[in-house]
């Protein structure tokens, strides 16, 4: 078992805990890990607070409810890092989509004050 996140956690460590929960689908798990005014920017969106960035999660969930997702590459310098990262989504008929990304991250006391995800929504449908 992998230690909890702690104010002093690195954005990597705090990253893998996200994906760890994010990937069992478990909403509210995912939300302990972003701040409540945090900015969440997924490609053509800005959303602020957790109420909006809660809605995309609920959204994706339904339409995926598989995740798996690895980490290939790191960038971090302090607070902040650059994640690249290979993902599989598996819709609700069981067709997998394989994706490619990056995610910018800002972590401010263990939890997520920012992430800009880069990735083509495109491969989705």
């Amino acid at each position: 078992m992998k230690p909890p996140i702690t104010e002093e956690s690195t954005p990597r460590q705090v990253a893998e805990s996200y994906w760890r929960v994010e990937s069992e689908r478990d909403i509210e798990k995912v939300g302990q890990h972003y701040h409540p005014d945090a900015v969440f920017m997924p490609p053509g969106e800005n959303l602020v607070g957790w109420h909006n960035i809660k809605k995309w999660y609920e959204e994706s969930f339904r339409r995926f409810p598989g995740l798996e997702v690895e980490i290939v590459h790191e960038i971090s310098q302090g607070s902040e890092a650059a994640l690249e990262w290979k993902a599989v989504l598996t819709n609700v008929t069981g067709v997998r989509h394989a994706l490619v990304g990056v995610n910018i991250v800002r972590v401010e006391n263990g939890k997520y004050r920012e992430v800009r995800a880069y990735f083509d929504p495109a491969s989705l449908t």
